[in-house]
C-alpha cells in the first residue's frame, strides 16, 4: 500500500482504519479481522468509548504493535493542561498500550476557546513520551494559524470531514502548503445519500467497483488519508482493494458532487462545540 511520510518523518499508510461504534467483544473481533486483514493504522478516540476494544484487538491480531500506527483523540472537556495529560495517561490504561503514534485534539471548541492550551498538553505529551506525534481534527485555517503564532508548532494531520459531497478543496490547500496531512473521517458521508448518486454508481461501473472503492480510491488520489469503517470481512478487505486509477475526468466529475453544505450533520467547526 502507498505509505505518506509525516514532516516529522513518520510513515503511514494511505487507508486507515475507523473504529467509531466497535465496542465490546465484537468490535474487538472486528478490529483483528481488520489488522490481519492489511490495516496498519487505526483510529479511535476518547469519546468512542472503544479504546479497550482497539487495544484487544490488536492482542488478538497477532500482528507486532510496532506495526501499527495507533490514533486517539482527546476530547473538549479535557482540554486544561493538568486534565488533558491525565486523560491521554487513562487512555493508555484502558488500551493496554504504552503509547499512541498520533494523538489528536478532537474538535477546536471555538467557544470554549481552550484549543491552545490543549495542544501545549499534547506537545507536552510527546515530550513524555506518551504519544509519538500529534495532530487535530476539524481545525480551520484561523484555528491553525493560531496555534503557530501561539505554540510554534503545527499538527502533522488535520482529521477532518471529506466526502464527494464536500471536498474540503480550500482547506486541503491551506493543509498541504503547511506540510499538514488530511485525513478523511467519514470518507463514504456514513452510508448516506453519496453512495447512491447516480454519478459516482455510473462511474463505479465503468472502473467494475463498489462505489465505496471509487470513493475511497478518489481520496487517494487527492492525496489524501481516509479512515473508513466495516466491521464484516469481505468490506475490510474491499476497502484496501484500490489498485486502479481514476482518470481525470472523471476525478473533476466526483469533485463537482461536491456543495457548500455538504456536511452530513452540520458541524461546523466555526461554531460546532463536542465535549
Amino acid at each position: 500500500m502507498k505509505n505518506y511520510v509525516l514532516r516529522s518523518g513518520m510513515r503511514v499508510p494511505a487507508v486507515g482504519f475507523g473504529t467509531y461504534k466497535l465496542t465490546g467483544t465484537t468490535g474487538a473481533n472486528a478490529i483483528a479481522s481488520a489488522i490481519q486483514t492489511g490495516y496498519r493504522l487505526l483510529d479511535t478516540a476518547y469519546n468512542y468509548e472503544n479504546e479497550g476494544a482497539v487495544g484487544a484487538g490488536i492482542r488478538r491480531s497477532g500482528v507486532a504493535r510496532s506495526e501499527l500506527v495507533v490514533t486517539s483523540k482527546l476530547p473538549g472537556r479535557y482540554y486544561h493542561y493538568n486534565d488533558a495529560i491525565t486523560a491521554i495517561q487513562e487512555s493508555l490504561f484502558r488500551s493496554g498500550l504504552d503509547y499512541f503514534d498520533l494523538y489528536l485534539l478532537h474538535w477546536p471548541n471555538p467557544k470554549a476557546d481552550h484549543y491552545v492550551e490543549a495542544w501545549q498538553a499534547l506537545q507536552a505529551a510527546k515530550q513524555f513520551g506518551l504519544v509519538r506525534d500529534i495532530g487535530v481534527c476539524n481545525f480551520l485555517p484561523a484555528h491553525l494559524d493560531r496555534l503557530a503564532q501561539e505554540t510554534g508548532e503545527l499538527p502533522v494531520v488535520n482529521q477532518i470531514e471529506l466526502h464527494p459531497y464536500f471536498n474540503q478543496a480550500a482547506q486541503r490547500e491551506y493543509d498541504t502548503a503547511h506540510g499538514i496531512l488530511t485525513e478523511d473521517w467519514s470518507p463514504l458521508g456514513r452510508a448516506s445519500a453519496v453512495i447512491q448518486d447516480p454519478v459516482l454508481v455510473n462511474l463505479a461501473k465503468r472502473y467494475a467497483v463498489s462505489v465505496g472503492q471509487l470513493i475511497l480510491r478518489w481520496e487517494v488520489q487527492l492525496g489524501t488519508l481516509p479512515i473508513p469503517k466495516s466491521a464484516h470481512l469481505t468490506r475490510q478487505r474491499e476497502n484496501l482493494a484500490l489498485d486502479f486509477t481514476i482518470a481525470d475526468q472523471d476525478m473533476a466529475a466526483i469533485n463537482a458532487l461536491s456543495k457548500p453544505d455538504g456536511r452530513m450533520k452540520q458541524q461546523d467547526p466555526a461554531v460546532y462545540e463536542e465535549f
